[in-house]
């Protein structure tokens, strides 16, 4: 690990600036849409605007760096997103809001493309899942460290807006004076969703429910605290545990779904997630109970993301896991985009509680799903054409070059696999 972090310290510290950006923006917007009198509609469609962008962004960021290259797209896109932070005070509505959300998700997701495609690039096969693991723990770090600060200022004012400018600025320089040229970008044709899904229903079914999990966590979280009248600090630590909890638990369950049938501890994950939203959905257990609830489910909803991958991974050949991972993200993405919709509906209908309703709805399908799927065929290992890939900890907001990075891996293990069966 010492290593890998001499290597890459200087795209490790530029990404947990931009996080620190990213998670503080999403925070405040949250906070401060309360404040302006927006609805809670409102700020779901507001927040959903990110992942729509987000989602475009990965369809059309791999053909901007074919054309002008990684660094002039890592650079354009990082002076957007620096401007359109700055303006959220400025065009104080919904539309304005969306849009720049929007645009703020389109940009950071070719700033995560290219950054991901430089981490790729300086690591070897030998050291690539020590740089990932990093890479995880940095992104979630840098969103706790974004819940500090933000708990620090007044979502009323400017600077709390200045500020994530600021880093996600600063956050180019290390990056830009350290980093040197990657190969091009070679974009991988994705699987169409009746092969995938005929490969593994739970996979896609199972992707799609954590997609607007994710969303929800990340984009409606700070408007539920300010709709239950929390403070500041309050929120802050509340989402921080979200983050902590799928930071420390995301590498004990990668190791145990190693050793088991994968779709049972998908199931019990999901059914954990599930029990602790329910106390606080009626309102018990204060603030206490919110942070012990928020905590689990971000320990049980991060995790359940890698281990769907390398679940459906598992019955794939290694020639077809790339192209099936570009399907899968996809799918995330479309039901990142209804999370924050269905959540704000449910809260502007019932009350504050339809963000934990919703999201004990989404962990309940996902259980009953999978413990339906698992009556419908043996488990993967049981049968001599399968062999069995390990989880690697990935974040839900990575993108495609991240996922090929774990795919190589995956098809070099199966490589393995394949050599010591035919020895």
């Amino acid at each position: 690990m010492v290593e890998v972090m001499r290597g890459t310290w200087a795209l490790m510290l530029g990404m947990m600036l931009l996080m620190v950006g990213n998670g503080l923006q999403g925070t405040l917007l949250g906070v401060r849409g309360n404040i302006e009198g927006f609805s809670t509609t409102a700020m779901s469609i507001v927040m959903s605007g990110y992942f729509l962008g987000f989602l475009l962004g990965s369809k059309a960021v791999p053909e901007m760096i074919r054309r002008v290259g990684h660094v002039r797209v890592f650079a354009a896109l990082g002076s957007f997103i620096s401007a359109c932070l700055i303006l959220f005070p400025v065009f104080t509505d919904p539309i304005s809001w969306t849009i720049l959300r929007i645009a703020v998700g389109f940009c950071f997701c070719g700033v995560y493309i290219t950054a991901e495609s430089w981490l790729n690039n300086s690591t070897t096969n030998a050291t690539r899942g020590q740089a990932l693991s990093l890479y995880l723990i940095v992104q979630m770090l840098g969103i706790v460290a974004a819940q500090a600060l933000f708990a620090l200022g007044d979502a009323g004012g400017w600077v709390l807006f200045i500020l994530p400018s600021v880093l996600v600025s600063i956050a180019f320089a290390p990056i830009l004076l350290t980093i040197s040229p990657v190969p091009p970008f070679e974009a991988t044709k994705p699987m169409s969703f009746r092969e995938i899904y005929a490969v593994s229903p739970l996979g896609c079914v199972g992707i799609f429910l954590l997609g607007g999990i994710f969303s929800a966590l990340f984009g409606m979280s700070a408007v539920y605290g300010a709709s239950i009248k929390l403070s500041s600090g309050e929120i802050a630590t509340f989402i921080a545990a979200i983050y902590l909890g799928g930071m420390l638990l995301q590498f004990p369950i990668g190791w145990i779904s190693d050793r088991m049938d994968r779709r049972s501890l998908i199931l019990i994950l999901a059914v954990i997630g599930l029990f602790a939203c329910a106390p606080t959905a009626f309102g018990l257990g204060g603030f206490t109970g919110l942070l012990i609830t928020s905590f689990f489910i971000g320990g049980m909803a991060n995790p359940l993301y890698a281990l769907l991958l390398a679940y459906t991974n598992d019955y794939l050949n290694p020639e077809d896991m790339a192209a099936a991972s570009g399907q899968l993200l996809f799918i995330n993405g479309l039901g990142a985009i209804t999370g924050p919709l269905i959540t704000g509906y449910l809260m502007e209908t019932i009350g504050p509680s339809g963000f934990f309703l919703y999201l004990a709805i989404q962990l309940g399908a996902l259980a009953i799903y999978a413990a339906w799927r698992m009556t419908q065929r043996a488990m993967p290992g049981d049968d001599e054409n399968y062999e069995i890939v390990s989880m690697t900890p990935m974040s839900p907001a990575s993108t495609a070059v991240t996922m090929e990075a774990v795919v190589e891996g995956w098809e070099e293990q199966a490589e393995e696999n394949a050599e010591d069966t035919a020895a």
